[in-house]
Formats: structure tokens, sequence, C-alpha cells
């Protein structure tokens, strides 16, 4: 890992992250999502977007609805394992929409929290009225764990971009189907869905939930099994990422999607050197190999850290 996002920050906590930074201690680069209270606001929003050396501030971070597992997913129709439940909206579109129109006047990004396909419709709706049309401001929907397909088209139409975690099919599987039942199954976790509409998502762990390697994220992307390979022959591989696309997805595109692909997220002249040395080449490796991939070296601005 080179740099993390971390999802939900007051003032004091990014300030103490931005203090380690300038006293060399941070050996890591922190992408910090605000969390959406007034003292964030006051202090944050009239900067504007900052990017520090390792620290980048330019996101809030809301909540939709809440986690398939406990069926606080926001869905549009009943749980199938639960009749009457629909989940759980955590706010009021109103509060949505205010939150959005406060983001956007300041430059910030909006990352919401939503899993349902209701809590993701609700969210894509909202930005769709403040952004109005396809724009540059890279507004996220963090897990996009199941789309309605007939809204699909709302990440591309309004520049949305998907940040998804790829583990999560792998961990839900063994029971995603008793909650969503057989035809909603069939369309969540659609990465590749996901990726078709703007020809780029973000993929990440979503540790401490999910485990912290990114290896583990690229495998679940790439091969569609846990780490007890199963199921036998992957799960929903039609919206599996090829191995260039999940690559990209825990690199360059997380570089996008923070602004900050202009100086790393890609070994190129002229950017940071952030890079990692793995012990196996991720494009072209069988599947045991890809199981068993180790990191060698970690370099955060070409020192050596790991």
């Amino acid at each position: 890992l080179t740099t993390v996002s971390d999802a939900g920050l007051d003032k004091e906590e990014v300030l103490l992250i931005k203090q380690l930074q300038d006293e060399g201690k941070l050996k890591i680069k922190v992408y910090a999502m605000l969390n959406p209270n007034d003292e964030n606001f006051d202090y944050f929003y009239p900067k504007g977007p900052q990017h520090y050396d390792r620290l980048t501030v330019s996101a809030v971070k809301l909540y939709s609805d809440g986690a398939l597992g406990s069926r606080g997913a926001l869905l549009l129709n009943p749980y199938s394992d639960d009749k009457g439940n629909y989940g759980l909206q955590m706010h009021p579109v109103e509060y949505f929409e205010e939150m959005c129109v406060k983001a956007y006047e300041a430059g910030f990004q909006v990352n919401t929290h939503a899993i349902g396909d209701s809590g993701n419709r609700i969210m894509l709706q909202t930005y769709s009225k403040i952004l109005k049309d396809k724009n540059d401001r890279r507004w996220r929907v963090e897990h996009a764990q199941i789309v309605e397909p007939s809204d699909l088209n709302y990440f591309y139409n309004y520049s949305i971009i998907p940040s998804v975690q790829a583990t999560h099919c792998t961990s839900d599987m063994y029971w995603a189907d008793e909650r969503l039942g057989e035809e909603r199954i069939k369309t969540a976790y659609a990465y590749k869905d996901l990726l078709k509409q703007n020809g780029w998502l973000i993929n990440g762990t979503d540790f401490p939930v999910e485990h912290i390697s990114p290896l583990k994220t690229f495998y679940a992307a790439v091969i569609r099994k846990d780490s007890d390979n199963r199921p036998e022959n992957g799960f929903q591989m039609e919206n599996s990422l090829s191995p260039e696309e999940a690559l990209k997805s825990i690199t360059i595109w997380p570089a996008r999607g923070s602004f900050d692909e202009s100086f790393k997220g890609s070994i190129e002249v002229g950017k940071k050197a952030d890079l990692v040395f793995l012990d196996t080449d991720l494009l072209n490796s069988s599947q045991e190999e890809l199981q068993k991939a180790m990191v060698i070296s970690t370099f955060v601005n070409g020192e050596k850290v790991y």
C-alpha cells in the first residue's frame, strides 16, 4: 500500500494527519473524506480541496443506507428472507440535497455509501439534480453493490464514479441470494457493468470490514473466488474484471478518483515514486500464483518504507 482512503474524519483527525506529514512521520499517503458536520464545513470548505504531499482533503462522506448482511441496505422491493423489510434510509432526500449543494459550491467531491438498489437510486437521482450533466467533479458512489440495471445510465450521464470493493462479492456470495432472491442477485456486484459506464472504476479493500491487502481485492475482481477457492467456477463471472482492468482499479483509477493522477497512480516520468514490488506478475500469472502473490518492498516518494 502507498495510499489509503480514510472515510469519515473530523477536523482534529485531519489536522493530526497533516501534522504527522509536516513532521516527516507519515509514511503512507491518505485520501481523507470528511464527516458531514458544521465544524468540518466551516474549517475546510472555505479552503477548497487541498492536495498536500501525503494528504488529500477533497471529499465529504455520506451514508444513504445500511449494510446488506444486517438487512439495512435500502431495497426497492422487500428482502427475500424478511418480507416487509426494505432496509434503512439514513436521511431524508432533502438532507442529501443540502449536503450535495454545500459540497458542490465548495468544489468538494461527494462520496456516498450506497449498497441497496433503492439506496443507490436515491443518491444517483440526487447527484443528477446537482451535477445536471456530464462533468469532471468525480462524485462517487461507495460500494454500489446492488444497482437496478435501468439506473446504470446515471453513472454515465452524470460522470459518477463507482467505487467498489471486490471482496464483498466473494464474502457475501454465501448468503446474498437469500437476502435478494434469484433475480436480484444476478445484477448485484456487477463490476463489469459499472466499469462500462465511464470506462473506469475504483476498487478498494473496505478494510477493516474486509482484508487490508489489495492483492486479495485484485484476486476477487479477476477470479471471483474466495481464499478457499470457492465457488469452483467463480461467482457470476460475467462481471469479473480483466487483470489489466483490476490492476488499474487499484492504482491509476483510484488516483484519478481523488484528483491525484497527475503525480501518482502509475509509473511515469515526473510522477512521485510510489512503488510496490511483487514476486508475481499480476497480468500474466495463474490462479494459483495470484493466490500466493506477496509484496517484496514498498516505496513512497522514493523512500523505502517496507
